[in-house]
């Protein structure tokens, strides 16, 4: 399309004729066929390559945030045991100041 929009309707009219004189008006649609069916293929093979980059986005994705579910829970079992100790010394201090 991009190659049209330079050329007046005659020099169209020029490139279809030098077009039939080069490969006859019987294998033109052939040509036309094979070329439809490159495109066709060329964007089948583009949108299994964006599935691909997707699908292994996603996988990378979760083997990332699984480790950091795990290390998250760590962190929230340490900072409760942490509470808990802190707790215990305060109620100690606490005692120890009322006797």
């Amino acid at each position: 399309m991009l190659l049209f929009l330079n050329l007046g309707g005659g020099e169209v009219v020029i490139i279809v004729l030098v077009i039939l004189l080069m490969f006859g008006s019987k294998s033109i649609p052939d040509i036309a066929k094979g070329l439809g069916k490159g495109i066709r293929e060329f964007k089948d093979a583009a949108n299994n390559i964006q599935k691909e980059i997707h699908n292994s986005s996603n996988e990378t994705g979760e083997n990332i945030s699984n480790p950091l579910k795990e290390i998250g829970n760590e962190i929230k079992e340490a900072s409760n045991t942490i509470q808990r100790q802190v707790g215990q010394i305060t109620k100690e201090d606490t005692t120890v100041n009322k006797e």
